[in-house]
């Protein structure tokens, strides 16, 4: 299965939120890693006009948003629902980091849909609403202060999800000039005739200066427009020698 259907089938599922900002601020975090599909249980107020604002390019996400009444709506037709919490209770479930998770729930996505369960913002996920999940999942964080804030809990379990299905990768390179052997010696002839007129090169005893900053300029890997740029520089240096 190509790795975007995979994240096409995971849901997020956000169970009694108290605060409509954390949902639309969960909305942007999801479309930055490329989830979609958003239910919100029971809130507590209905998203509204903060949500829409916090949301921002996430806007869409938010509209196509499905409410539900209860967790078992919300996780309906799923082959595998993964609770969040910060705390460990006393539960069968053996409570996964969320790295060692993520590539686990990517495999289930291959079988059909996956939730990813957050609970409220106040007291997270309830023991029930926790036993309702296959999967416990902790985002590991300083024990001093566990605590992360809903939408930001959302966008790191995004993250390492599609992190794990190798979805993304770094933004492609902006196209680069390199310079060529010409511009090269160009720039070489200008720096040493600078250098000569300045008096740092005695062109009688030139001795292996020239030949060392061939070799700089070769590991360089110069672009055009930074030869353009050294060479200017050299220019302005000999205009004002030459005052």
């Amino acid at each position: 299965m190509p790795v975007d259907a995979a994240l096409r089938r995971i849901r997020i599922v956000l169970s009694r939120p108290s605060h409509p900002g954390n949902v639309g601020s969960a909305a942007r975090a999801m479309k930055t890693m490329g989830f979609a599909d958003l239910r919100v249980v029971a809130p507590r107020r209905a998203p509204g006009a903060q949500a829409r604002a916090l949301a921002a390019g996430g806007a869409d996400v938010l509209e196509r948003s499905r409410a539900a009444l209860d967790l078992d709506a919300a996780i309906a037709g799923t082959v595998l629902a993964a609770g969040f919490t910060a705390r460990r209770r006393e539960l069968s479930h053996r409570l996964l980091a969320l790295r060692e998770a993520a590539p686990r729930i990517v495999a289930a996505a291959g079988d059909g849909p996956v939730a990813l369960v957050f609970g409220n913002e106040t007291s997270g996920l309830t023991n029930e609403e926790l036993g309702r999940c296959g999967m416990l999942v902790t985002i590991p964080a300083d024990a001093r202060y566990p605590s992360l804030n809903l939408a930001a809990a959302v966008q790191v379990a995004c993250y390492e999800v599609a992190a794990a299905s190798a979805s993304f990768g770094p933004p492609p390179e902006a196209r680069r000039e390199p310079a060529t052997a010409d511009d090269v010696g160009a720039l070489l002839a200008h720096w040493e005739s600078a250098m000569v007129e300045s008096g740092y090169l005695d062109p009688a005893r030139p001795g292996r200066l020239v030949e060392r900053l061939r070799r700089l300029v070769a590991r360089a890997g110069l672009e055009r427009s930074e030869v353009k740029l050294l060479r200017g520089m050299l220019a302005a240096f000999e205009a004002r020698m030459r005052r």
